[in-house]
């Protein structure tokens, strides 16, 4: 066979010149300079999209991210969001790493970082954030566009505030900056902000739960079998670790500080006026699609796209949303 002729060559040539294919190993791997990559074998275009895991020690937390693409790309952050992780941007990390160099953290608490005990480390927003500008500072990464997500949109932004001449770009997927994208969904999370009483922390949990984690996962979806189960299984499967359902309960409580942050989101926008791509799952329930229109009152020439899917959009819409957020980094990047 073609196939078992063409193996067996390469390992006779492999054998007979022991240099032969290290080059391409050594060169195209995901965090090695593009300008490298000069052969037009398959192995290096494999080797450009590779995803790479890591962790990082951040004051004594382990932080895990996911990294791909030249470390002398263009950076861009991915801000994952509730109840997920990096895990939700597997599949769209390879289609940007042939020229860019992604950076999918997960939050302490979250996918595979480590989740430290409440007394020992703060869950919050704003904590979260400084734990996300120090790896980008461990790893070099000094400008970066920014892919917010749910979560990820408070996270991302507190660090445009701290640092407003290093973000290069906004790409929004459902990640909230405005009061119209809090509909009545959070009418019982801003009863337990005004009153923080066990009870109503308690009536949080269900937030937490199987049955929660699937819904965002499948509604809002025209045709649920294009959703795989292992994303909820995978979830819950973290959120069930001993401990957690505490971490996100403090989490959706810090929550209410980050609408007084609102505003100062909204000024960094009209000051700094970054090219905005926003792509949003208009029947997500979380964050409503009026939150999306919101956007453009403060980045008027933003690029928006509303998707007849729901709060993971990328689940149902990627291949739509791939090429969007490949054109639209290809134009910033020029």
């Amino acid at each position: 066979m073609r196939l078992s002729c063409t193996i067996v060559i390469g390992l006779i040539m492999a054998s007979a010149h022991p240099s032969f294919g290290e080059s391409t190993a050594s060169e195209c791997g995901p965090v090695a300079s593009a300008h490298r990559c000069t052969l037009p074998m398959p192995s290096c275009a494999a080797g450009a999209s590779t995803v790479h895991y890591h962790t990082a020690a951040i004051n004594g937390v382990n932080v895990f991210y996911r990294e791909a693409g030249p470390a002398d790309g263009p950076v861009a952050l991915f801000l994952h969001g509730f109840p997920t992780s990096s895990h939700m941007f597997r599949d769209l990390i390879p289609k940007l790493a042939h020229r860019y160099h992604v950076i999918a953290p997960d939050y302490p608490g979250f996918g595979q970082s480590d989740a430290p005990d409440r007394s020992r480390f703060s869950y919050s927003f704003a904590n979260y954030a400084e734990v996300i500008d120090a790896l980008l500072d461990q790893l070099g990464a000094k400008r970066y566009a920014i892919y917010v997500m749910d979560y990820g949109a408070p996270v991302g932004y507190r660090l445009a505030l701290k640092h407003p001449e290093r973000v290069t770009a906004l790409i929004v997927q459902n990640g909230n900056a405005y009061e119209e994208g809090l509909r009545e969904a959070w009418d019982p999370i801003k009863a337990y902000w005004k009153e923080g009483t066990e009870e109503r922390r308690n009536a949080l949990s269900f937030l937490v739960s199987a049955a929660s984690t699937k819904f965002l996962y499948t509604d809002g979806v025209r045709d649920p079998t294009r959703i795989s189960p292992d994303n909820w299984v995978h979830d819950q499967a973290l959120l069930d670790r001993p401990g957690n359902k505490d971490i996100q309960l403090d989490l959706l409580y810090d929550h209410a500080t980050n609408v007084p942050l609102y505003p100062a989101f909204q000024a960094f926008f009209r000051e700094r006026n970054p090219p905005a791509l926003i792509l949003w799952g208009k029947n997500d329930k979380v964050f409503a699609e009026a939150g999306a229109y919101a956007y453009l009152r403060d980045l008027p020439a933003a690029e928006l796209h509303m998707l007849d899917t729901g709060h993971f959009a990328l689940e149902d819409k990627i291949d739509v949303m791939a090429p969007l957020i490949n054109d639209f980094l290809d134009r910033v990047n020029k």
